[in-house]
């Protein structure tokens, strides 16, 4: 069996169980350090004059320490410099990495997972995840053996902390909106317990604006318990209860956003994301008049792009691939339902804060409620059912699937939408449909999902 390090987002898993151990992100720093060195190999880092540098940043999980002091290690034992700068938000560190001059970031977080899973993702030197062959270039180094004897006292890289890295963060994240004024808003944000507590309230403060903060005391084990954009009820409540006009829910790491209007309702990725491109669209600031979602997107988006006359690119799951279809075709702006918004102008992955200070500066430009701005599109109810799997059979070969699935889209036509897939972590197929009456989409979830059950089900 093969032996697998990365996934869709870095190294995921359980904290000290493999591949999350701190053996294994001792090799990863090494591996990471000896392929920096490579890739300049005869250009400046040539006899050592200078060394590669490594931004490592990390959420408030108390496992961090663990991984940050272990990748430290090996980098710096393959000549490499690290710039530490401690629990920030991940798009912090896709920034710092390009800001630094860094040759590549780091980043420690588990992003919305609980405080018992962690993970380590990489950004290149120009802020964006590592393609898919320097993923297995440095995999195949990891079990493969790294030699560092080479390395001797005047090789070895040195580790720094950066104390005003926070800083710096925030005063690129004002800049994305002019610095501009944002008072009298009146905000509530969840920082999820997560990286973003000691950023989020201070860039809304020194912008004007009034702001409540929960979810902002970490003890390294409550992280996205009970709180952030994955549990908006105190949020709600927070908002409601200080009449405050927007509430801001970011997750652990601070790179996915949930919003609430002024009536303690969610507004989602899909709803962020038509704002945005409605605003962007009028400023003229929509290059193409594009905008890239994924497949999960509620087909209610697609009508109401579709009237504005910006076009929808679909792309799987996963902001990796929203973010490189966005590459390819130069669009501005593209995201996911679950609240992973990327304005690729100001930063190259989601980045929580960023995105609400665009949604307020849509409502300041509009004069409007969040209430009112996400009217500009309807959603159509969406039931997703998840049913277990023994196996992964392709779906069109199972037996009774594909004239079960032309009877439903005959009877919804084009008021309505199948989405069958197998997830990409879980051993389950996904059974997703939306359309004008749930009732009936209901009813036609559970005709498909029986048919998948009964050949393939546990």
């Amino acid at each position: 069996m093969t032996r697998k390090l990365f996934g869709t987002d870095g190294v995921r898993g359980k904290i000290n169980i493999f591949p999350l151990t701190a053996e294994i992100a001792l090799k990863l720093g090494q591996a990471t350090a000896i392929i920096l060195r490579k890739r300049a190999a005869g250009k400046e880092y040539k006899n050592g004059k200078k060394r590669p540098k490594v931004v490592i940043g990390k959420d408030t999980r108390i496992s961090g320490y663990i991984y940050e002091y272990a990748l430290t290690s090996g980098l710096c034992s393959c000549g490499t410099d690290v710039y530490l700068v401690g629990p920030l938000p991940t798009p912090a560190i896709a920034h710092l990495t390009k800001s630094f001059g860094a040759d590549a970031g780091i980043v420690i977080s588990a992003s919305h997972n609980p405080a018992t899973d962690n993970g380590i993702k990489f950004f290149d030197s120009e802020s964006f995840k590592l393609p898919d062959a320097e993923e297995e270039e440095i995999e195949k180094m990891v079990f493969g053996g790294i030699d560092t004897s080479g390395f001797d006292m005047k090789k070895v890289g040195k580790a720094y902390r950066i104390d005003d890295a926070a800083g710096r963060y925030i005063e690129y994240c004002k800049s994305t909106i002019f610095n501009a004024s944002l008072s009298p808003f009146k905000l509530v944000i969840d920082c999820a317990n997560g990286a973003a507590y000691k950023v989020a309230q201070r860039i809304f403060l020194e912008l004007g604006a009034e702001v409540i903060v929960i979810g902002n005391t970490p003890n390294g084990f409550n992280i996205n318990e009970g709180c952030g954009c994955l549990n908006l009820n105190a949020l709600k409540e927070t908002v409601l209860k200080n009449k405050a006009d927007i509430g801001i829910g970011l997750d652990g790491d601070a790179d996915r956003v949930m919003l609430v209007d002024e009536k303690g309702e969610i507004v989602d990725g899909d709803e962020i994301m038509a704002i945005s491109a409605s605003y962007m669209k009028e400023k003229g600031l929509l290059k193409n008049n594009k905008i890239v979602a994924t497949v999960m997107s509620n087909i209610g988006f697609d009508i109401a792009m579709k009237k504005q006359g910006i076009k929808v690119e679909k792309t799987d799951v996963g902001d990796r691939y929203v973010i490189e279809k966005m590459r390819n075709l130069s669009a501005e702006l593209g995201g996911e339902q679950s609240g992973h918004i990327i304005f690729l102008k100001h930063i190259t992955t989601g980045d929580g804060i960023i995105t609400a200070l665009q949604v307020l500066m849509a409502m300041k430009h509009y004069k409007k409620l969040l209430s009112e701005l996400k009217k500009c599109m309807t959603k159509y109810p969406q039931i997703l059912i998840n049913v277990d799997v023994k196996e992964r059979k392709q779906l069109e070969k199972i037996k009774g699937y594909n004239e079960k699935i032309k009877e439903i889209e005959n009877k919804l036509k084009e008021d309505g939408r199948i989405l069958v897939r197998y997830s990409g972590t879980q051993n389950c197929c996904r059974v997703m449909l939306e359309g004008k009456d749930k009732q009936e989409i209901t009813k036609y979830a559970e005709e498909i999902a029986k048919v998948i059950k009964k050949e393939i089900g546990v």
